[in-house]
């Protein structure tokens, strides 16, 4: 059989055709998200911690580039994981977001969602934990297995804590230790066995008694398992629920701490002045877990638990970035770890994450991959939504211009060395405000008609107030005359303009 000078070319172009797509297909990069849950920024040992246990963060501190000051911008809710999270996934801003979450159902909103981007653009999208947003999973990704509420709803009622704390002032001489539900407002001594961190009736563990970390950690690797076999590039997204309250781990993982190699924070004190502008009432559950006024005893338990619980979800990630390279796939994968906001632990006499200080707004994050700098530290200003931008410019995929976020690729490469932003915005609620520029933060309480200021390079731990310091007359007006012009910009509904002249 003889064949043609000219079929011979043409049927060896459509060979090299068909693999040099082939070839495109499977060298699209992958992308895997990790998402902890009130993860602050310095629990991680290889970031300064030293009393934590972390030996997988530690090796994504070493394999990427890590970002040192990543912000969630805020929320309209006293569950701040929840506004977080909408931003993430809508890729808007903490205010046009909250309009835009109430539209989910929509299907034009949900295909500009960041599972859907990714889908159009080639991707095999995967989810599994905790959701917490305002539309269904699967109306978001392709492939969903367990799906976490925002707080679990087994043996763990803030509803019943609530009440219970309504009851205090119809019951003479009633003491709020006497009757909180199981978890809340403890230890009140060295003595307190009203809870167990390893319970596995509480939230933090499944039916069977099986940890929420591990039954993510196997429906990853399942993921894993299957994608070996497929061409598609895919894009992961895996919310773990710890170490959210309630913060539970196997006895293990407590054996590791004790409570006499736990240190106080800096900032500790047993009441914020403020605190009411803070947490907004004495029934936020974050705040309710210990007792008022806090003491060392409380933070250290609760430390103790904290530690615990990011140790066990440290060895599940591990086990799933063993699964990538037991696959084959971990040559040409991104990894993008982050937390959906910081935690308080104590630090200004608060436990959660309902302020605007640095321990509340910042978690860790950290961007690993093939073109990615290894053991690099950024403290460049980036937000924690600014991940689904960088997504999408790993994947190839043009940012809608809908996407208020940026990408920090380019930072983690070196290829910029500014910030997107010409300053951090912060919100909560209509309690607090905040913008972090050149260094400083200034805060403001509405309600109260106060603000503070702090000098972060000086104080990073943000104790001493410096807003009354003459010299800083300037400062405080020049940067409250810029967060005006950020709520404007961010559609901010509430009205500050009179905080600053009473000041």
């Amino acid at each position: 059989m003889h064949i043609s000078n000219k079929a011979f070319l043409l049927i060896l172009s459509l060979l090299l055709l068909a693999c040099s797509k082939k070839e495109e297909k499977q060298t699209k990069p992958n992308i895997v998200f990790i998402f902890t849950d009130d993860q602050t920024y310095s629990s991680i040992h290889a970031l300064g911690n030293n009393e934590i246990i972390t030996p997988t963060m530690d090796l994504l501190v070493k394999e990427g580039t890590t970002f040192t000051h990543a912000y969630n911008m805020g929320s309209w809710s006293g569950a701040v994981c929840a506004a977080s999270r909408a931003m993430l996934i809508s890729g808007r801003s903490v205010w046009k977001a909250n309009s835009f979450r109430q539209n989910w159902v929509k299907r034009d909103s949900l295909n500009k969602s960041w599972g859907k981007i990714l889908e159009s653009g080639g991707y095999d999208t995967y989810m599994t934990g905790k959701w917490h947003v305002d539309a269904p999973a699967t109306s978001v990704f392709q492939n969903v297995t367990h799906v976490r509420p925002g707080m679990p709803k087994d043996a763990w009622d803030h509803g019943k804590m609530v009440a219970k704390f309504d009851s205090l002032s119809k019951i003479k001489n009633a003491k709020s230790a006497s009757i909180m539900p199981n978890g809340y407002n403890r230890p009140l001594s060295i003595n307190d066995t009203s809870w167990s961190a390893t319970d596995t009736s509480k939230g933090g563990f499944w039916q069977g008694g099986t940890h929420w970390s591990e039954v993510l950690k196997d429906d990853a690797i399942s993921f894993i398992d299957k994608a070996k076999s497929k061409d598609n590039p895919f894009f992961m997204y895996l919310a773990f629920n710890a170490p959210h309250d309630p913060r539970q781990a196997p006895q293990q993982f407590q054996d590791m701490y004790s409570l006499e190699n736990i240190s106080i924070p800096e900032s500790y004190m047993p009441e914020y002045p403020f605190r009411h502008q803070i947490a907004n009432s004495d029934n936020l559950r974050d705040e309710a877990l210990a007792p008022f006024p806090r003491t060392e005893l409380a933070i250290k338990t609760h430390t103790k638990e904290y530690y615990a619980s990011i140790t066990h979800v440290d060895a599940q990630i591990g086990k799933i970035i063993e699964a990538l390279k037991t696959s084959g796939k971990m040559d040409n994968t991104y990894i993008i770890f982050t937390a959906d906001h910081g935690l308080a632990m104590g630090r200004h006499g608060l436990l959660g994450k309902q302020s605007l200080f640095d321990h509340s707004i910042r978690p860790p994050m950290i961007i690993l991959g093939p073109t990615i700098p290894k053991n690099k530290k950024s403290n460049i200003d980036v937000y924690l939504q600014d991940a689904m931008a960088t997504s999408l410019d790993i994947a190839g995929i043009e940012k809608p211009k809908y996407i208020e976020f940026n990408s920090f690729l380019d930072i983690a490469k070196g290829k910029e060395t500014k910030s997107k932003y010409d300053a951090i915005y912060g919100a909560y609620l209509d309690v607090q405000r905040m913008i972090r520029k050149d260094g400083y933060k200034l805060m403001v309480y509405p309600q109260l008609k106060k603000v503070l200021l702090f000098n972060l390079e000086n104080d990073p731990e943000e104790i001493k107030d410096i807003s009354k310091n003459p010299e800083q007359k300037e400062r405080v007006k020049s940067l409250f005359k810029n967060l005006l012009k950020l709520q404007k910009e961010m559609d901010d509904p509430l009205d500050i303009t009179d905080c600053y002249a009473t000041n």
